[in-house]
């Protein structure tokens, strides 16, 4: 079993090319959409985090179930959802306004040792910033780092980072217990404060990490490891927007991971050419199908097969 650590949210999507065109609810969270992409891929999933008992979030606990989720490790409480108002730019990318202030997932507590099945944890976004959650997020991914696979996707926000060299600082005090590091180029250059971004990939990689995955836009995927690189093209896409291509590059990886029983990190360390660049194949093509609908609506595994002509 994967576990998914971190925020679910409900994003503000316009409807339509006005610039105040209405907005209509998507469920999501960085963490979330992860959690939902494993699911979808036939994974044994559960997610953790604390979950608001309004309406969005009773939503966003029947969208778990639905997409194969398990809930164990779900806490409720009171408060409410957090909110992301969403803008997309003319190349369909995303830019978010987020509503935070007292909402259900920054008050999680820390649930003790993870299930004694569980092969790997995923952490990510912002519940690695907001606290008090990021500090009881943080203490989750240092103990468990000790026996299972640690996934990280920092998707950095920062307009809710307000001291970045302190973020940053914490960051770098992350990598020794992360094995999978997930980052897109403009994430990584934010916080190496710039530079060349395999530079920083491999700098990263002698700290920690097995293996550092660069999300590249339209440059396609890549991996950095301690002996190589690996690059795969762009899967050929109509983008309607980008909310969740990211999310479902991470949660396919660890499906791929999971499939070919590589939950470790020797077993991550070990990857040839070869397997990485079926591994980013297999990525590249979910997120293909997330960025070719409105919102983030990863793919269940009959539609990624069928893209992949099996």
């Amino acid at each position: 079993m994967i576990v998914v650590a971190g925020e679910a949210l409900v994003d503000m999507v316009p409807v339509g090319d006005d610039e105040l065109a209405p907005l209509a609810p998507k469920l999501g969270g960085g963490p979330y959409n992860v959690a939902v992409a494993l699911g979808r891929l036939d994974v044994p999933t559960s997610f953790l985090s604390r979950v608001s008992s309004d309406h969005f979030g009773e939503q966003l606990v029947k969208r778990l179930h639905a997409s194969n989720v398990r809930t164990d490790l779900v806490q409720r409480g009171p408060e409410n959802t957090t909110l992301a108002v969403v803008g997309l730019a003319e190349d369909g990318s995303a830019r978010y306004a987020f509503y935070v202030d007292g909402t259900a997932d920054r008050l999680v507590e820390d649930p003790g040792p993870l299930p004694a099945h569980a092969r790997a944890v995923s952490f990510g976004t912002l519940s690695l910033v907001l606290e008090p959650g990021a500090s009881v997020y943080e203490k989750v991914l240092r103990r468990e780092s000790k026996r299972l696979l640690t996934a990280l996707d920092p998707n950095i926000r920062a307009g809710l980072i307000d001291d970045p060299g302190a973020y940053r600082a914490r960051f770098r005090s992350w990598l020794p217990d992360v094995g999978l590091l997930k980052v897109s180029v403009e994430d990584a250059q934010w916080l190496a404060e710039d530079g060349d971004v395999i530079e920083i990939a491999r700098t990263w990689i002698s700290q920690g990490p097995a293996a550092v995955v660069l999300t590249r836009g339209g440059e396609g995927l890549s991996v950095i490891t301690a002996t190589g690189q690996v690059d795969v093209p762009p899967a050929k896409v109509d983008v309607v927007d980008t909310i969740g291509a990211g999310d479902t590059v991470q949660g396919a990886l660890l499906a791929w991971l999971h499939d070919h029983d590589a939950l470790s990190v020797e077993k991550v360390r070990a990857l040839g050419d070869e397997e990485w660049t079926d591994a980013l194949t297999f990525a590249g093509a979910a997120a293909a199908i997330t960025c070719s609908r409105a919102g983030a609506e990863p793919p269940f595994a009959s539609e990624l097969t069928a893209a992949l002509g099996g």
